[in-house]
């Protein structure tokens, strides 16, 4: 068995901090699961560090290949339940990125930062690389929490926030779809036992409200993180255009898709919420995909995104060691 020792282990992108480490196989095409058998410990002491670690030049082997690399962490991979987009399941714990339009971008988030339970850990395998574009940028949560003006910081953690979702009418996703089960008594299970406030409306359809954190303290390195998906939720993320449009067709802002607001329900300032951007904008980092990277990140210490794209492009993801949350500070 081969020992992390033995493997070069280094920022990838120079003068850009420590996210990602990368580690290049030192014979290419090394079997990627082999390769790092029994040595998750070690990972995770990179991965605590950095944030992320990028695994380039092995054989990955396929979905399920990957699937037994993220699972040898030591935790069952999880199902995409609440989910916010459309994904595909492709085998057991795995599923595709986001099936969001290619000309589409989506904007830096922690995975499930909206909702109060979330993965700690989050995999992302390139399968096909694209043409152009494609990449997944990232950010360090640790740098963002810091650099948020604090007049922001304080005012948003002071106030809290609140989402909330309008499931099907064509224009997100179904509420099936986000809870897997046809049975809305399961549905008001699940949202009863996660601190989710849901109510059926007249037209048969389903909203949801849930209060949930600004920030949150890592459980094992103690930092504080940025832990929130406002900046994405609120309806100012929408092109002018399409906000207008959604506008016209629901009685109110309170019919949207999806809105965040503070946790009282009184609105979010589109100008704090452009600040924050700002930020995120301001710590991104990004490097091109190549077939058979595997990119592992914290999700509390890493953020992550998506860059256009032409051409095919084909990236899975799997999630593992849920963490239940907003007792956190």
């Amino acid at each position: 068995m081969s020992a992390v020792l033995e493997f070069e282990i280094k920022p990838l992108l120079a003068g850009g901090g420590l996210l990602p480490m990368v580690v290049t196989a030192p014979e290419p095409g090394m079997d990627l699961q082999s390769a790092f058998e029994g040595l998750a410990p070690r990972v995770n002491e990179h991965l605590h560090r950095s944030g992320g670690v990028l695994f380039r030049g092995f054989d990955v082997g396929g979905p399920e290949a990957f699937r037994g690399f993220a699972s040898a962490f030591g935790h069952p991979l999880l199902n995409y339940e609440f989910g916010s987009t459309p994904r595909s399941n492709v085998t057991k714990g795995v599923y595709t990125s986001t099936e969001y339009p290619a000309h589409q971008s989506i904007p830096l988030h922690n995975e499930q930062a909206y909702t109060l339970e979330w993965p700690m850990k989050i995999w992302f395998y390139s399968m096909i690389a694209a043409q152009t574009g494609g990449e997944t940028p990232i950010a360090d949560s640790r740098e963002i929490y810091r650099r948020i003006p604090a007049r922001v910081r304080e005012r948003l953690v002071e106030k809290g926030l609140m989402y909330v979702r309008n499931y099907g009418n064509g224009l997100d996703v179904g509420w099936e779809q986000v809870f897997n089960t046809q049975d809305p008594a399961a549905v008001e299970a699940y949202c009863r036992a996660h601190a989710i406030e849901c109510e059926w409306k007249d037209d048969g359809e389903l909203r949801t409200r849930q209060r949930c954190q600004v920030v949150a303290r890592h459980p094992y390195t103690q930092e504080m993180v940025w832990f929130n998906q406002a900046h994405l939720f609120h309806v100012s993320n929408l092109p002018p255009e399409v906000r207008e449009s959604l506008l016209e067709v629901v009685d109110d802002e309170w019919e949207l898709p999806r809105n965040v607001y503070y946790a009282d329900g009184t609105p979010l300032e589109d100008a704090l919420l452009d600040e924050v951007r700002e930020v995120l904008n301001a710590c991104t980092i990004s490097f091109p995909w190549l077939e058979n990277d595997v990119l592992m990140l914290d999700n509390m210490l890493a953020a992550h995104s998506r860059a256009p794209f032409t051409g095919p492009r084909k990236v899975v993801v799997a999630m593992a060691e849920g963490h239940g949350a907003g007792r956190s500070a």
